[in-house]
């Protein structure tokens, strides 16, 4: 079985930042998103050098297992981490996020498979037709009261404490990637997003455009939250897999 792809992306600076420290990285096998954040100005620089990374070591058309993909979110922290000088820490040290979805191979199993990556609080959500339902946990200071049982989903989204994250690529010489993978499905939608989309449009916001099913639902998505307020950057990779028997396609 191999995977029919179809790709949605778009970024955009929004309508308070003057500079757009968000990337992503759509080209088979690899469809991530990176949310930069660092001192004097380096955090577009830090998306970019991690997803310039990522796609140096998960060349495209290539299916790495999934250990390699781990490995290579390694080296990409290593780049990121070298962007930052010896002296520098806490906001001064560039970072970035990282969230998406990996095409791999598992060499005990003879079908592709998806891999889900996290690092921070960027998101990976699958779109049934029906419902949104997240994926991944944000590593957020916020997120941490609300698993302790100490605050609400509903506080977290207006805590000021929001923005602060636990994981961010750069940030230390180690990196704690979050990983799985996806069961079987004949089809699949997978929404990809940083921080600018979910603090702009709720769950139910981002399921009522998808369900209206258009054409270019990333652009649809970033559209409605610079509409919405457009406080930060908004990236969005949607990506629509379909299994099938034939060679595999990316669009």
């Amino acid at each position: 079985m191999t995977s029919h792809v179809g790709v949605s992306a778009r970024s955009d600076i929004g309508a308070v930042r003057h500079v757009n420290e968000d990337s992503f990285l759509a080209e088979d096998p690899a469809y991530l998103v990176a949310d930069g954040m660092g001192g004097h100005a380096r955090g577009d620089l830090a998306s970019r050098t991690a997803l310039e990374s990522l796609a140096r070591t998960l060349q495209p058309g290539s299916r790495p297992t999934p250990e390699e993909v781990v490995a290579a979110i390694d080296e990409a922290n290593a780049a990121v981490r070298a962007l930052s000088g010896a002296d520098e820490s806490g906001a001064a040290v560039a970072g970035t996020t990282l969230a998406g979805v990996v095409r791999v191979r598992v060499p005990e199993r003879a079908a592709e498979h998806w891999l889900v990556v996290n690092v921070g609080d960027s998101r990976v959500y699958e779109w049934d037709g029906s419902v949104l339902t997240q994926l991944t946990v944000d590593h957020s200071a916020v997120q941490e009261l609300v698993d302790a049982g100490l605050i609400s989903a509903a506080q977290a989204a207006v805590h000021p404490e929001r923005n602060v994250i636990t994981r961010a690529l750069g940030a230390e010489d180690f990196v704690d990637t979050d990983t799985e993978l996806l069961p079987d499905a004949s089809r699949r939608t997978l929404l990809i997003c940083s921080d600018g989309l979910t603090r702009e449009l709720t769950d139910e916001r981002i399921a009522a455009v998808l369900a209206s099913a258009p054409e270019d639902p990333a652009g649809e998505l970033v559209e409605a939250a610079v509409a919405a307020g457009g406080h930060d950057n908004v990236t969005v990779v949607v990506v629509t897999i379909d299994e099938t028997d034939g060679p595999s396609v990316i669009s």
